[in-house]
């Protein structure tokens, strides 16, 4: 198996001579929205007669450049579109392996910055404060700082940030205290308040976060002997809404995997709910796992992304991947201890509905991604230059899980590989490592714990078919569980015999069919529906209406609602036009659009594109110019990142938008 080992998304030269910490000294400016100070990099020479030390950076304004004290000469090279600018920064004559050098940084922030959004107070639930957030995940903490933006390089930070809010980073706070008064008792929005963070746990720099707003905590009780602390932050009008929320699962799910993994090693654990323009369901920054508001349902059925989240900070946070080349070795093992707690907590039965659920989104970014196959991959190569982000989508999370289950029945099931899981998170956490070397721990353990059998055993894995196979099936048909489905199906079942009928007043269906149904079994009932012919409009209406699924506030509902109802038929022929979508149809696609954009009348965008993409590009199957007119009239309210994917996904081109 060729390993892949260049990370082709960066310009540092981390071969040559890497941080080892890096201390930021910032000032949060609301009014320019300029993020200013320094970061004091200390730096260990790898090789002998270096000449220069060269970061990546992204649209930041370098002001002045100093080592070991000394004003230092530095270059910083035209933009790359994707990977940036590098910065080429004079060393002193001499160096030698093993040196260590100071490098201090002085820089700003500008407009064009990837990493930072800039929410106005109307784009908050207070509305009353301005509010600030990162998303450096995977090459955008080079628009926050001049690093050397590579997982392969992990490094400690420290920070002290200057704002008129409150300042949370991806560290452990050291002044002001978290359980203090807000501020620090200071007016908030109007006086600067310095707050310093320390990160001692070397972690990849895409998970350095920052974010500033009228936030308030409340801690989690914890079990007893645990040293590390959990709590929960979120604007005033949240906190209630979030601690109830998160405030049963979160510490227990921590504890819980503490037994199965080993201890966790961050010290603190905190939740971050985020206005609703954060791009994701959840980012794993350590320390300070940040969320989306789309989370808060009122009946907990979605706390799975936070076990998601925490889950990372062994794998992903812990052992991390070399490159974005391996990415699926974060997400496909979280995703599968993340089920793999499901089962220990709940049920068998658990583990393999989340199994079903995540089955819908594997198969629709397969078939998303047929016409640029090399994505369909686990392990992807990537070409100089190339954005990691072109190939973020479902597989990595959802191949990746089913690849570890089909090893674990392979080795000889769950009690059997979670010593192996354990083994593998205290060999590698801390370092960051590639597939191949994973591969060969898995195979060195086995051989010591169980020999010829073991090698075997693995030796029948159809390695290449996992790790590099294309298509829009998994190499192995996959079994789960599927005691929490049937239920659902069997309704998605008589939804579809009704077609026949003419008169929907005539069929059985009532609002109390989902009664008995969790939110998640609602999802399952509504993906199985949309796998078969899309509903005549009637039905479809009727469908609606019946259970509210139009109406809900549950997104993860809604979303799939919207995709049952914005399915076309196919061509009777591949020469024949595409169906005309109905009036009801139509109708639908402009209700969806509103509803992700924010202009339905709630005011709020569902800036995580989980949901935003998929629907925008079904609306736009329907009617093209309703998607990138509703799009356009609110795109700026949404993430940088929101922005640059949709806008590929619309077909809105730089040439287009100048």
């Amino acid at each position: 198996m060729a390993d892949i080992v260049v990370d082709t998304a960066t310009q540092s030269n981390i071969s040559d001579i890497a941080t080892e910490h890096v201390a930021f000294d910032w000032k949060v400016d609301f009014k320019t929205e300029v993020l200013s100070g320094s970061a004091t990099h200390v730096m260990k020479v790898k090789k002998d007669g270096i000449e220069e030390a060269i970061f990546d950076t992204g649209d930041l304004d370098i002001n002045a450049i100093t080592v070991e004290g000394q004003t230092a000469q530095f270059i910083v090279d035209p933009k790359n579109p994707v990977t940036g600018s590098a910065l080429h920064v004079a060393l002193p004559k001499g160096l030698a392996e093993g040196a260590s050098v100071t490098i201090k940084i002085e820089y700003k922030t500008t407009e064009k910055c990837t990493a930072l959004q800039w929410l106005d107070k109307d784009q908050t639930q207070g509305k009353t404060f301005p509010y600030l957030f990162s998303q450096c995940q995977p090459i955008y903490a080079r628009a926050l700082a001049p690093l050397q933006d590579s997982p392969a390089n992990k490094i400690k930070y420290s920070a002290k940030v200057s704002a008129v809010l409150p300042v949370l980073l991806s560290a452990i706070r050291v002044s002001p205290p978290s359980d203090g008064p807000p501020h620090d008792g200071k007016e908030i929005g109007k006086e600067f308040v310095t707050y310093t963070y320390d990160q001692p746990v070397p972690i990849p720099s895409y998970l350095i976060a920052i974010a500033v707003g009228n936030v308030r905590y409340r801690p989690f009780s914890k079990p007893e002997g645990k040293q590390w602390t959990s709590g929960i932050w979120a604007e005033p009008e949240l906190i209630d809404a979030a601690y109830w929320e998160f405030s049963e699962d979160t510490t227990r799910f921590l504890a819980a995997e503490e037994k199965i993994v080993t201890s966790y090693r961050f010290g603190v654990y905190d939740l971050l709910v985020l206005p609703p323009s954060f791009p994701y369901g959840g980012m794993e920054n350590a320390c300070l796992s940040f969320l989306t508001p789309t989370l808060l349902t009122g009946d907990r059925t979605l706390v799975d992304v936070v076990v998601h989240e925490l889950t990372h900070s062994w794998f992903g946070n812990g052992v991390t991947h070399a490159n974005p080349s391996h990415f699926w070795l974060n997400e496909g093992w979280t995703t599968y201890i993340e089920r793999v707690l499901q089962q220990i907590l709940h049920s068998h039965a658990e583990r393999g509905f989340a199994y079903v659920i995540g089955s819908k989104a594997l198969y629709d970014s397969l078939r998303e991604y047929e016409s640029r196959p090399k994505y369909q991959r686990l392990v992807i190569s990537f070409e100089e230059g190339e954005d990691p982000d072109d190939a973020y989508s479902s597989i990595p999370y959802e191949k990746g899980a089913n690849f570890i289950l089909h090893l674990e029945r392979t080795l000889g099931g769950l009690d059997v590989f979670l010593p192996y899981v354990k083994d593998y998170a205290e060999t590698f956490l801390g370092k960051s490592i590639t597939t191949a070397q994973w591969r060969a721990h898995l195979y060195a353990y086995w051989q010591e714990h169980g020999g010829a059998d073991k090698v075997a055993a693995l030796d029948s894995i159809d390695w290449d078919a996992w790790l590099y196979g294309e298509g829009t099936a998994l190499p192995v048909t996959m079994e789960y569980d599927l005691t929490l489905a049937e239920a659902a199906w069997t309704l998605a079942k008589r939804w579809d015999a009704a077609r026949a009928v003419e008169d929907v007043g005539g069929l059985d269906f009532e609002e109390g069919d989902l009664k008995a149904f969790n939110s998640n079994q609602i999802v399952a009932f509504l993906e199985k529906l949309q796998s078969y012919a899309p509903l005549p409009s009637p039905l479809l209406e009727h469908l609606g209406t019946l259970y509210k699924l139009s109406t809900t506030s549950n997104a993860e509902i809604r979303l799939r609602f919207y995709e049952v109802a914005l399915s076309l038929p196919a061509p009777s022929s591949p020469s024949s036009p595409a169906p005309t979508p109905s009036h009801t149809v139509r109708a639908l696609a402009a209700a969806a659009a509103k509803w992700v954009v924010g202009t339905d009348g709630s005011g709020v965008i569902k800036g995580r594109m989980k949901f935003c993409r998929p629907v925008l590009r079904a609306v736009a199957k329907i009617d093209r110019e309703l998607a990138k007119r509703e799009w356009e009239g609110a795109k700026d309210g949404f993430h940088p990142i929101a922005r640059k994917l949709i806008d590929k996904d619309l077909g809105i081109t730089a040439a287009a938008k100048a």
